[in-house]
């Protein structure tokens, strides 16, 4: 199963919340933490990456909202996502380790290959496994600074601001969904695919 048949089996989702950091960060920990400690999500894995996906009620919103999740699956061990990963996100979670300084220090690489294909869409970064030490909140982080994105600390041991992150990241992206900009990736395969269409 390829990366663009997994939708075409689930169906397209409402929004897709994408997942981005170094490798053993704690990025799959988080999904299963928020999307399994009370719910069975439908989840599909392919040689590149791994999908959950979850009907969702926001606030006040009277219909369910139908997120995908996608993970990488250990692609990011390679130091790059394939584009396809990227096609269609509508949100980021930009997640590092606070016990391992090298991870925060990647952040700056990760982003830029997101804004090289998604330059539009929200992105939150998370400060995981804070449970390993709560003196940690109390540092002074630059990056989100720099870059203007919101930044929580979180635990997928623990649960510490989970909910709130995802919550957060699937609000963001469906307002993404509704009112942002096309990026760049998604605007050049879908003329693609219209001259596909247009060839038959």
């Amino acid at each position: 199963m390829d990366c663009s048949s997994v939708e075409d089996t689930l169906g397209e989702p409402d929004v897709k919340v994408i997942i981005l950091g170094d490798s053993a960060v704690g990025k799959s920990k988080l999904i299963e933490r928020y999307l399994l400690d009370d719910y069975n999500p439908r989840r599909l894995s392919t040689y590149a990456l791994t999908l959950y996906r979850k009907n969702i009620t926001l606030g006040d919103e009277c219909e369910p909202v139908k997120v995908d999740f996608w993970d990488t699956a250990g692609q990011e061990k390679f130091n790059s996502m394939h584009p396809s990963y990227y096609y269609k996100a509508h949100v980021c979670v930009l997640v590092f380790d606070v016990t391992r300084k090298q991870t925060y220090l990647n952040l700056k690489h990760w982003y830029q290959e997101l804004r090289a294909y998604c330059p539009n869409i929200p992105c939150i970064l998370v400060a995981n496994k804070v449970d390993v030490d709560y003196m940690v909140t109390r540092k002074n982080f630059k990056f989100p600074k720099d870059n203007n994105i919101p930044f929580f600390f979180v635990s997928s041991a623990d649960g510490t601001n989970v909910v709130k992150v995802f919550e957060e990241a699937v609000c963001a992206g469906l307002g993404q969904q509704k009112y942002g900009e096309k990026d760049f990736l998604s605007e050049c395969l879908e003329l693609f695919e219209d001259e596909m269409v247009d060839d038959r």
